[in-house]
């Protein structure tokens, strides 16, 4: 007789370009479909990865995403406050949104703290819960959303850590927490198709020496900073430019930076990419400037892609890249971005001996141990 398979399901906000979405991605293409049935339930149905999910996933949504909203402005604006009051609703009202999922689950997963309230307040207490955290708990612009998530975390059953830094320094700001059963499991790497979408063909590349960059456009992110840093390099003469591929809050300020600087031409704030790969393979180089990170996914893929790679020790980076042996490590300063710069664009037999050692790189990442990780947590819950 066959086993009954665990039913699971995954919340998430939307599916935004970002680490979190393709995390969800790779569990939902990984996990034994033999073993588990899924369903994603989307709180809007946004984003450019929301048709990515594979075809054996139930998907459903509770609110329309602003891809389907009308392009007139004022309807546009009528359907935004429509959206508001629905979400205000559902959030007061968690039996609401449990009737359109119309279904009970074995297991019931909050892919990060924005998650938390729609898995803790679901109507269905026999499920067993489980919160994915990637933040860290210390960055000053989070402080708001802390006393929440702090309340959140002992009511999970099992809270996986997406770094070993982020489950440290919670344990470190929080020791008398009351945590539950905890894991790290760093982020799967979809290694053959990273290489394969590299191969796409792109138009109107930049000349001459470029650094790409992936990444929302936050201000943690440190792009100001990196603007700053890349202006420095110009007016001392050394030609390159810098390709960034992201949206999000910052993209008007950053334009606006850019122009003050005379450097837009060179700063090229090129927006979403659906495939940003072909940006990373044909760039000499990658930097990622930013204040805070996890375990960058990023990072992973600009390795896969072997390039030489500038990025801030933040996070779990400094055990991702091994400093002037993969990669170029500094701290979140304009002076040290601009330097590290300066570096790759003059001294090539460092650049060279990087080269190198990227060649193997690929075997530091077991995707196999990952999903097997979770596959596991999930069946040891369901047992309980």
């Amino acid at each position: 007789m066959l086993e009954k398979k665990i039913k699971i399901l995954f919340r998430h906000r939307s599916m935004e370009m970002g680490g979190v979405e393709k995390v969800l991605l790779g569990l939902l293409n990984n996990l034994d479909p033999d073993k588990f049935e899924m369903t994603v339930c989307l709180t809007l149905n946004q984003g450019k990865l929301r048709d990515e999910l594979p075809k054996h996933i139930r998907k459903i949504y509770l609110t329309d995403g602003k891809e389907d909203f009308s392009h007139n402005s004022l309807l546009q604006k009528l359907q935004l406050v429509k959206r508001r009051l629905k979400l205000r609703k559902l959030k007061n009202s968690p039996a609401i949104a449990d009737r359109l999922i119309n279904d009970t689950f074995d297991i019931e997963i909050g892919m990060d703290y924005r998650d938390y309230d729609a898995i803790l307040n679901s109507t269905n207490k026999n499920s067993k819960k489980i919160g994915w955290f990637h933040s860290e708990i210390n960055v000053p612009k989070f402080q708001p959303l802390v006393p929440n998530i702090l309340k959140s975390f002992p009511q999970f059953d099992h809270m996986v850590y997406c770094s070993h830094k982020i489950k440290d320094m919670m344990h470190q700001h929080y020791p008398n927490l009351n945590y539950p059963a905890e894991s790290v499991i760093i982020n799967p790497i979809p290694i053959e198709e990273i290489k394969r979408k590299a191969e796409e063909k792109l138009d109107n590349f930049p000349e001459g020496p470029v650094f790409a960059s992936i990444g929302r456009l936050h201000s943690r992110k440190g792009y100001h900073k990196l603007i700053d840093a890349h202006k420095k390099l110009i007016d001392e003469g050394f030609h390159h430019s810098i390709i960034v591929i992201g949206d999000g809050d910052e993209m008007n300020n950053l334009k606006a930076q850019a122009a003050k600087n005379n450097v837009e031409k060179t700063f090229i704030l090129a927006g979403n990419q659906m495939n940003p790969y072909p940006y990373i393979k044909k760039a000499d180089y990658f930097i990622l400037p930013s204040e805070s990170e996890a375990w960058p996914l990023v990072i992973a893929e600009a390795l896969i892609l072997q390039k030489p790679i500038i990025a801030t020790e933040v996070g779990d980076v400094g055990l991702m890249i091994k400093d002037r042996e993969t990669g170029y490590l500094i701290n979140y300063e304009v002076d040290e971005m601009y330097s590290a710069m300066k570096t790759f664009l003059t001294d090539p037999n460092l650049v060279l001996h990087i080269r190198e050692n990227l060649k193997t790189i690929e075997s530091q990442f077991d995707n196999k141990k990952i999903f097997d990780s979770v596959e596991n947590i999930i069946e040891t819950l369901h047992k309980k």
